[in-house]
Parts: C-alpha cells; sequence; structure tokens
C-alpha cells in the first residue's frame, strides 16, 4: 500500500476533525467526570478508591452492554441518514429505546440481587496495602447510591448516538459539559462536606454523579424534540411506537452478535481486572490509578472509531465504495500516527498523575509502571479499535464479535488465569504480556480490513 494513499488533503482532515472532535470532547467529558470522582475520592483514601475502582469495573460491563445493545441498530441508522430515509432512522432509535430499557432493568436486578457477591469477586489479600472488609463496604455503599444513573444513562447514549449517526455531534458535547460542572461541584460538595452539606465520601461521589446524568439525559431529550426541524426523525417518535417486523429482525440478525461482542468483551476485561487482583488491593488500587487517566488519553482512538463508523457507514449506505475504502485507510492511519504522539505526552506525565492520590508509595509506583505499559500499547489500541469499527460498519457484525470477544476470551484469559493463578510472575510483566498478547489481533484487523470484506451496503442489500 502507497503512503501517501494513506494521508488525506486539508479539506478531508476538516471534514474528520468535524466530526471526531466533538465526540473526542464528549467522551473525555464522561472520562472526565469519572477523573474527578477518583481523585477526590483517592485523597480520602486506599480502600475508598478500590470501592469505587471495583464497582466501577462492575458499572463499565453495564455500559458497554448498553453500547452494545444499541450498536446494531446504529449502523442501520447511519446508513439510513446516508440515503436520507429518516423514517428508517427513526425506526433504529425505537429499537434502541427498547433495547436500552431491557439491559437497564436486567442491570439493575442483577446489581441489586448479586452486587455484594460481585464486589467480594474482586477482593484479595497481598501485601500491607488497604483493608479487604473496609474496602467491600464502601464498594457496597457507593453501588447502593450509583444504580438510580443506570436509566438516564442509556437514554443519554440512545438519543445522543442517533445524533451523531444524523450529523448532530455538538449537542451531546454541550449537554456533557453541563453534566462535567454539575458533577465537578456535587463531588466538591458532597464527598468533603463543603458549605454546609453532609460529608458523604463515596456516597458523595455517587449522589453526584446520579445527578449530572439527569441533567444531562433532560438536556439531550429536551433538545432534541424542541428542534425537530432539525431532526426529523425526533417527529412522533413516540406516536404509534412501533418498529417494522423486518427490520427487528434484520437489526437482530446483525446486533446481537455485536451486542454479545461488547458484553462478552466487557465481561472479559472485568475478568481480567479479577485476575491482576490476586496480586492484593496495591494491583487493584495502581490499576484505578492507570486506568483513569489511560481512559482520559484513550478519547483519541475511541472518537476516532467512533468517526469512522458515522462517515464510513455514511458512504456505504450512500454506494460510495471506493470512496468509502479510500477514506478509511486515511482514518485509520491518522489514528494510529495520533495514538502515538498522544502515547508519548501519556508516559511523559505518568510519573507526576500518581501523586494526586493519597494512597502508599508502592500504589503510586505501580501505577506509574502501568500508565507507561498502557502508553506504549495505545498505537496497538487504536489499530484495532480502528479496524474493529471498520468491520462493524459494513455490518460484518459475526466477523467483530470473533475479532474482539473471542479471542480475549480465547487468548487474553487464558494467558492471564494460567499467568496469575501458577505462577509467581510479578504484576508489571504478567500485565504487559496479557497487554502485547493484542499484536496478533493487530495481524488479524490488517487482513480483514485490506481484504475489503467490510464494503457492502447493507440497507440497499436489506431493504
Amino acid at each position: 500500500m502507497k503512503v501517501r494513499r494513506l494521508i488525506g488533503n486539508r479539506a478531508f482532515y476538516r471534514m474528520v476533525l468535524l466530526v471526531a472532535v466533538p465526540i473526542m470532547v464528549q467522551n473525555g467529558i464522561t472520562n472526565f467526570v469519572s477523573l474527578l470522582d477518583n481523585i477526590m475520592v483517592g485523597r480520602v483514601g486506599t480502600e475508598q478508591m478500590s470501592g469505587v475502582a471495583i464497582v466501577n469495573q462492575l458499572i463499565f460491563v453495564f455500559n458497554i452492554s448498553i453500547f452494545g445493545a444499541i450498536s446494531g441498530a446504529g449502523i442501520f441508522g447511519a446508513q439510513y441518514f446516508g440515503c436520507g430515509d429518516y423514517k428508517g432512522v427513526r425506526d433504529t432509535m425505537r429499537f434502541k429505546l427498547v433495547a436500552g430499557l431491557v439491559i437497564s432493568l436486567l442491570g439493575l436486578a442483577i446489581f441489586l440481587g448479586l452486587g455484594d457477591m460481585l464486589i467480594h469477586f474482586y477482593l484479595h489479600d497481598g501485601g500491607d496495602v488497604g483493608d479487604v472488609t473496609r474496602t467491600l463496604a464502601y464498594g457496597k455503599a457507593y453501588l447502593a447510591a450509583l444504580l438510580p444513573q443506570l436509566i438516564p444513562f442509556a437514554i443519554i447514549q440512545i438519543y445522543a448516538s442517533t445524533l451523531r449517526e444524523t450529523g448532530e455531534t455538538m449537542l451531546p458535547m454541550k449537554a456533557g459539559l453541563i453534566a462535567v460542572a454539575v458533577n465537578l461541584t456535587g463531588n466538591y460538595l458532597l464527598i468533603f462536606g463543603k458549605f454546609g452539606f453532609p460529608e458523604l465520601g463515596v456516597v458523595g461521589a455517587a449522589i453526584a454523579t446520579v445527578i449530572s446524568r439527569f441533567v444531562e439525559c433532560g438536556i439531550v431529550i429536551g433538545w432534541t424534540h424542541w428542534h425537530k426541524e432539525k431532526n426529523p426523525f425526533a417527529v412522533g417518535l413516540y406516536r404509534r411506537f412501533s418498529i417494522p417486523k423486518k427490520l427487528v429482525h434484520q437489526i437482530i440478525w446483525k446486533g446481537t452478535p455485536l451486542m454479545l461482542n461488547e458484553m462478552m468483551w466487557a465481561a472479559g476485561m472485568a475478568t481480567l481486572t479479577q485476575c491482576y487482583s490476586l496480586r492484593g488491593l496495591v494491583a487493584i488500587a495502581a490499576l484505578n490509578i492507570s486506568n483513569t487517566i489511560a481512559n482520559v488519553f484513550n478519547v483519541v482512538f475511541i472518537s476516532m472509531g467512533n468517526a469512522i463508523s458515522i462517515i464510513v457507514g455514511q458512504l456505504l449506505g450512500a454506494g460510495k465504495m471506493e470512496e468509502a475504502k479510500d477514506t478509511d485507510y486515511k482514518l485509520i492511519a491518522f489514528s494510529v500516527f495520533s495514538c502515538v504522539v498522544i502515547g508519548l505526552v501519556m508516559a511523559a506525565v505518568s510519573p507526576l498523575f500518581p501523586q494526586l492520590y493519597v494512597t502508599t508509595d508502592s500504589v503510586r509506583n505501580l501505577a506509574t509502571e502501568f500508565i507507561c505499559i498502557a502508553a506504549l500499547c495505545m498505537p496497538l489500541q487504536a489499530f484495532m479499535h480502528a479496524a474493529y469499527f471498520t468491520l462493524r460498519s459494513g455490518g460484518k457484525t459475526i466477523i467483530t464479535f470473533v475479532f474482539d470477544s473471542v479471542f480475549i476470551w480465547v487468548v487474553s484469559i487464558p494467558m492471564a488465569y494460567i499467568l496469575s493463578r501458577y505462577t509467581g510472575l510479578p504484576i508489571v510483566p504478567l500485565y504487559l504480556a496479557c497487554q502485547l498478547v493484542e499484536i496478533i489481533k493487530c495481524v488479524i484487523g490488517f487482513v480483514l480490513v485490506k481484504k475489503g470484506i467490510w464494503l457492502q451496503n447493507i440497507v440497499a442489500i436489506n431493504g
């Protein structure tokens, strides 16, 4: 492949940034909210920070399940918008609403019934860092206070994803900015008990997050229905609420592998963390610090993946196959190059960020090493993410299922399980080995993308 085919002109990058930057900002906002919670709770103590980290790992599985449930319909939504079919966009959004409600109710039932057991699954003695009993108590309190945000979170994702698929990327970003301000203020007042408010610690962090979710949800819903001329898909959205059976079957056929993939991948990441937790609370605390800062930097390749699904999906829906292929190559190259630069910046700040936490030197030093490993692997993550969204944009959801979640369960988890339980390998080389094994996944992704098996217009095929 010629290098110049991977480089676009100024107009190309302007178009990409118009789509990607608002998504980056909104994703960055979401992760910045978590960062604020994390740092403020981390100023209270190691047990509080670890309890919150474990719960957030469990909530992460729910969040990804919501993304998976609505992503299958989102493939159709982007392509319907690409060919000017607003009724199709409306029908796909209705499917998202039903799927989001089902997943939310299921998530509530699981956390209410099994939450204590799930938290305890991550608690192992190992070293002199932290108290397991106190960590469990803080985790249970945080989870109980956080549960009301599940349904508004799902609604936010449903509306925001549909707005992005139809070209509106600014509103979700603005709503997210307001949510950050609400969350930051709530954290300060309720965690530390400022200006006469009660000092609630981890519970205060959860309450602030819940309030910010409801505020963001209200803004996104209100704007969408108030500006129906800009959002024709919202006209009659809840009137005669029905979805064509043919479309339901098509979304389920294409979307179920995607939903299962997202759920299994998230569950796989939680399982990997559980393997790392066998090295003690010091590993959990350090990973929490590392993952928090990594998530902020990761918004670049995550947002570029979303941009690929939108831009390439619209081109495929319009039947512009060669343009879609050429655009996709340039987007992948741009994502990887950007993450080389971002990774260098992340590595440079790796010793500084852990100093914000009130914890032990052993936790801070371990967190610094984890951050450096994450920075090293960021270009690999960027390529894998871009390849995944390329395949998904063309409806190749069964292939993405094998590419993503099957790989983590067949390769990554067995490696982590064996190394953590049957060897004395320290946590740093254990973590590094589990990250670098994904080079295999990069090779597979390169072959699949280059073959062009994803180049298809699924709304034309299924129309």
